[in-house]
């Protein structure tokens, strides 16, 4: 059975996105971190000139260029410039190590790469970084031998025709977490990119007096996403330099957003912040998170601080976000919500075919959203998308009022004696105890049972740790035989590069258990 979102009529215009603003309130706030600001007028003429500048290195349309940068407005400048130019921007996770960066920096073919200093020690100890054919382009100050972002923007640019490019030509390439592998470079054209943002303005009904804070790393497509979808309505962007309440609370103080995205473990640490009030919260009419499971006990703190709900959604960097709980209308807790305008989903199971209403199986995705391919990866790109419809690799079921519910990645599923089991609806039940700060579990190999379910968990400041007896029995009292038969206690969750657990270390973590011999 095929579920259809409602039609868009078209894509955004990725190539002059600020049109709104420009032609509204040029002189208007458009995009701000902090003490650093930009008008829709100042934000056209830096990016314009930086692109210009971007060209006068030697780069040509089509050339691949590499940032490693933080949240900064400036990244989002750069964006702009790359769009302009016609070059691919290619964004790497602020996280990465040497291994990491020579990595994307070999997969992408990159030219040239903009860094923040204080990542210079890091790139020393890359094998690839000072052989870029252009170079580096240094921002935070300057540095040897180094082209500098700031003189970039502010320099005289040379005259260059900035004509839009291709719309269906590459204009991105952001890489997987590595989840389930070494990162992919997920590649998306101008044409890609203005439908997913063309969906998110229409789904989330924002305007232009909206004020959005992507409430993520914007070196990742959904920070990247929702800053280009404000500017697409005329909504101006406030950037986070990072997602704890002493960052976050003075931006909603000053700032007061309407729309704001953010992953779960930054919203349970902003809203268990001492500092934050119910008014902090006031001025948002959408408060909206996924990239992880939303738990109860999440919904359930939010709603006391805030007065509203968390609304959920579901995407990915293939293709942006494909379902949303509206804003108007039925709203349904726990769920993903329903399809986004331009989506079209189909519920299949191991041999391909459509499953009905309350039947869980693997999700596929058919959309103009959808990535043109992995970059340099024609083997991946016709596993993953086939005949126009690409495979989420997720498990989900869909009920009769069109609203779609998460089960887990199928590659991250647990198998116990023959059952099916979701590492999210088991770290929900254990992380829903008190003492609990983040429960990360994984399946974990086992002769009798095939494989056994184990729980990372850490510990609430200031909290006494629970036995291991008392959480499995809190947790059966919940999920029943998918509870954990072992409970390990961790000083600090691993996250992954999209601040998810890290599901792949816990099983290495848990490999070098068993090969100690551990009982499990």
């Amino acid at each position: 059975m095929q579920l259809s979102g409602p039609l868009l009529a078209r894509p955004a215009d990725v190539f002059n996105i600020l049109e709104v603003g420009l032609a509204t309130k040029p002189d208007a706030l458009a995009l701000t971190l902090a003490s650093n600001s930009w008008t829709w007028r100042q934000l056209e003429e830096t990016s314009d000139r930086l692109a210009r500048n971007l060209l006068g290195l030697g780069l040509e349309p089509g050339d691949r260029v590499a940032s490693l940068m933080p949240n900064r407005c400036e990244l989002i400048i750069h964006y702009l410039a790359c769009v302009r130019a016609g070059l691919i921007a290619t964004p790497l996770n602020y996280r990465y190590m040497a291994p990491e960066i020579d990595h994307a920096l070999e997969v992408s073919g990159a030219r040239i790469l903009l860094f923040h200093t204080e990542r210079e020690p890091d790139l020393a100890k890359s094998r690839l970084a000072g052989k870029l054919p252009l170079g580096l382009i240094s921002f935070g100050s300057d540095s040897p031998g180094t082209s500098s972002f700031a003189a970039l923007c502010s320099m005289e640019a040379p005259q260059r025709d900035l004509s839009a490019p291709n719309p269906k030509a590459p204009a991105a390439i952001f890489f997987t977490s590595g989840s389930t592998g070494k990162p992919k470079g997920v590649t998306h054209s101008l044409e890609s990119l203005g439908w997913m943002i063309a969906s998110g303005v229409e789904a989330l009904e924002l305007k232009p007096d909206d004020v959005m804070l992507p409430g993520a790393s914007i070196s990742h497509i959904g920070g990247f996403l929702f800053a280009f979808i404000a500017f697409a309505a005329g909504a101006p962007a406030v950037v986070a330099k990072s997602f704890d309440g002493h960052e976050l609370l003075p931006l909603f103080r000053e700032y007061r957003p309407t729309v704001l995205w953010v992953l779960p473990a930054a919203l349970f640490g902003l809203i268990r912040d001492h500092d934050a009030t119910h008014d902090d919260f006031a001025s948002i009419r959408i408060c909206f998170s996924g990239r992880d499971k939303v738990s109860d006990v999440l919904e359930k703190e939010y709603m006391a601080l805030a007065g509203a709900t968390v609304e959920e959604e579901y995407g990915m960097t293939e293709f942006g976000m494909a379902t949303f709980n509206p804003p108007p209308g039925l709203d349904k807790l726990g769920s993903i919500g329903c399809l986004m305008p331009g989506f079209t989903a189909e519920i299949c199971d191991e041999s391909g075919a459509g499953l009905e209403v309350g039947e869980a199986g693997q999700l596929w995705i058919k959309s103009p959203c959808n990535t043109i391919g992995y970059w340099e990866n024609p083997a991946a790109t016709a596993e993953t998308i086939q005949d126009g419809w690409l495979n989420s690799g997720d498990i989900v079921r869909v009920d009769e009022d069109g609203f779609f519910w998460f089960h887990g990645r199928k590659k991250q599923i647990i198998i116990h004696d023959g059952s099916n089991i979701c590492p999210q609806e088991v770290e929900e039940a254990v992380v829903a105890h008190e003492a609990v700060e983040i429960a990360g579990v994984v399946g974990v190999h086992n002769t009798v049972h095939g494989e056994n379910v184990w729980a990372y968990i850490t510990i609430k400041e200031g909290a006494a740790a629970p036995s291991d007896t008392e959480i499995i029995r809190f947790a059966r009292e919940r999920v029943g035989y998918k509870a954990p038969e072992k409970i390990i206690v961790l000083d600090e969750m691993p996250l992954n590069a999209t601040g998810k657990v890290d599901r792949v270390t816990l099983k290495k973590l848990a490999a070098g258990q068993l090969s100690r011999r551990e009982p499990g």
